[in-house]
Parts: C-alpha cells; sequence; structure tokens
C-alpha cells in the first residue's frame, strides 16, 4: 500500500507538471485567487498590528489548505488513482512554471521592439516595482530577477514539498507563500502582523531555493551559459542578498547568464538598494529568452528529483523510521523474548 501510495503521488507530480506546461494557470477561475479573497477575508476580520494577530491569522490560513489535502489524502488512501488525480489537479493549481516562461519572452519581445510602454505595462505581472521610470536595461534586470526567485518559488518549491508531504505539501506551500506575497512585506500596516507569514515562507524555501541555484548551476550550459562562471557567482555572492533565500537564485542565474543583477529598486511608495550579484554588465533584451529557457531547464531537472524522492527517498525514510520504532518496541524492559532472556 505505502509503494502504490509513493507512485501515485509521483504519477501525479508528473501529470500535474505535464498540465502546467501544456495548459498554463487555469484561465476562468484560478483557485489560488480565491484562497487569496478569502485570506483576505480573514484578514479584515482579525487583523490587529501585533505579531500575535498574524500568528493567529497563519496558521488559520496555511492550517486549513493542509488539513484539506490531508483529509483528501485519507479519502484516497486505498484508492492510488483517485489520489494521483488530486496530487495531479493540486500540482496543476500551484504551479506557475509556464505563465512565469511566457511573461518573460513577452518583455523580451516588448523590449527588443523598443516598445518601452508596453514593457512598462507588463512588469507588474512579474513584480510589485514601479515601472514609470525604467528604461530598457532596468526592465530586464527586473525581469531576470523575478523569473530567478519565481523558478524557486513557482515551480521547484511546491515540487520539493509535493515529493516530501504529497496534497498536503503542495497546498500548505502554496497558501504560505501567497499569504507572504499578500501581508509579508515592510509596510506601516504589515510591519508585525505579517512577519509570521513572511517567517514561514522563508524557512519552506530554505531548501528549494538552494537547490534552484544548484540546478541553475547546472543546467546553464542549456542556455549557452558558463556552469562554472555560474559556480563561482553563485557561491561568491548569494549571501549579499538580504533575503535569505533569493540570493541563491539570482546569483546562479547571474552567474549563468553573464550579468549583474541587484542595485536599486523602486517600489510603490519605498526604495531599496540592493547588493550587485555578478560580474557582467546589466542585462538586456536578449537575455530574458536565456532566463525563460534556465527556468524551463531547471524545472524540468527538479521535476526528476521530485518523482524520484517518494519512490527512492521516501520509502528508505520511511522503511528506517519503522525499523527504529521497531528496535524500540523491542527493546522496552519487559517486552517480548528479549525481556526474559538470559535469566
Amino acid at each position: 500500500m505505502r509503494q502504490a501510495t509513493a507512485m501515485a503521488n509521483a504519477a501525479g507530480l508528473v501529470a500535474g507538471y505535464a498540465l502546467d506546461s501544456l495548459l498554463g494557470d487555469p484561465r476562468h477561475w484560478h483557485p489560488v485567487a480565491g484562497f487569496g479573497r478569502a485570506a483576505g477575508a480573514l484578514e479584515r476580520r482579525i487583523y490587529r498590528p501585533e505579531r500575535s494577530a498574524g500568528a493567529a491569522f497563519t496558521a488559520l490560513a496555511v492550517g486549513a489548505p493542509v488539513l484539506l489535502g490531508v483529509a483528501a489524502g485519507l479519502a484516497t488512501g486505498r484508492r492510488p488513482v483517485a489520489r494521483a488525480a488530486l496530487v495531479a489537479a493540486g500540482t496543476w493549481t500551484v504551479l506557475g512554471g509556464r505563465t512565469l516562461r511566457h511573461e518573460s519572452r513577452v518583455m523580451a519581445r516588448a523590449l527588443q521592439a523598443g516598445d518601452l510602454p508596453a514593457a512598462r505595462g507588463r512588469l507588474n505581472h512579474l513584480c510589485g516595482r514601479d515601472p514609470s521610470a525604467l528604461d530598457e536595461p532596468e526592465l530586464a534586470r527586473a525581469t531576470v530577477e523575478s523569473v530567478a526567485e519565481n523558478t524557486s518559488d513557482a515551480v521547484v518549491a511546491p515540487l520539493v514539498w509535493g515529493a516530501v508531504a504529497g496534497l498536503p505539501g503542495l497546498l500548505g506551500y502554496r497558501a504560505a507563500n501567497t499569504l507572504d506575497a499578500m501581508v509579508g512585506h515592510r509596510s506601516p500596516r504589515y510591519a508585525r502582523f505579517g512577519t509570521p507569514a513572511a517567517r514561514l515562507d522563508d524557512l519552506l524555501n530554505l531548501v528549494p531555493a538552494r537547490l534552484t541555484g544548484l540546478l541553475t548551476v547546472a543546467v546553464a550550459p542549456t542556455a549557452h551559459g558558463d556552469r562554472a562562471a555560474a559556480w563561482r557567482v553563485w557561491r561568491r555572492d548569494r549571501n549579499d542578498h538580504p533575503s535569505p533565500n533569493a540570493g541563491q537564485c539570482e546569483a546562479a542565474m547571474a552567474g549563468a547568464l553573464g550579468v549583474r543583477l541587484g542595485g536599486r529598486n523602486v517600489y510603490f511608495g519605498r526604495e531599496e538598494t540592493r547588493p550587485f550579484l555578478g560580474d557582467g554588465p546589466r542585462p538586456e533584451a536578449r537575455h530574458l529568452k536565456r532566463a525563460a529557457r534556465l527556468s524551463g531547464t531547471v524545472g524540468l531537472a527538479a521535476l526528476g528529483l521530485a518523482a524520484a524522492y517518494p519512490v527512492t527517498v521516501g520509502r528508505l525514510v520511511g522503511a528506517t523510521g519503522r525499523a527504529a520504532l521497531r528496535a524500540l518496541r523491542g527493546a522496552r524492559p519487559g517486552s517480548g523474548r528479549a525481556a526474559g532472556s538470559g535469566r
């Protein structure tokens, strides 16, 4: 039964990834958007400018999807086909790889055509920066940085948590990541209330972000990048970023593309200056299609690892844990034949 469950999870991850690659995000009603509206309604009811209120909000908003995933897993415990279908639907829902690559290519076409107004109008599909005064290199930099970070957030991390924890992992991760986007920023309203959501998102992305960086280094040649340069820049610059996770992805992307990321970012109402990552020139329109190609290849590599995990490492860990429990039971005083042996 455990083997059937592991195979169902692996098959669901592969099928869900294929659906995202073929269809992209659902067009008419996206479950993540529905979750965002529900979370917004919950926030309006319990908001206080305190971390305790933010912790309660985060626990409720993330806990509900996790419990839904657990219930669905229990309901399909003896039906591997149904479980695979649910995991596939969940994976398709939480992934955003096709949309991310599409937006990068749309931005590349606009910049190559010299249509800065169109490029500025598309930037909000990728990030929250103020595009009004950005020139081509700055629009290209914002796009490359967003593609790098969101390759982890929207592709690698969901696959990692789906591999480790099945449907509850998929839904819980996407809920936490959505909350971070909603309330995890340093505005006056969310400086304290949003801290728990931001910290949870940081925690859940610790491993996926580093995996994304390593995979970007490994597959750099597929986008005409230099693996050695990507490795050097990743090792040197990855911890210079103020985010504990974004720098892992952006430094590897900068090295792979041979560009320099970082600098002054203007958001609506605030400004940040970030350290430079990489040694090359500022990005240009021509780098965006390469970034999209890298993102897609990293996603495929992560899918291979995620699909293999439930039927290899996951089974090994489970078997080791069960053996340890049996050993502990056998070692209890007075239990079994071991208690009376030698007397």
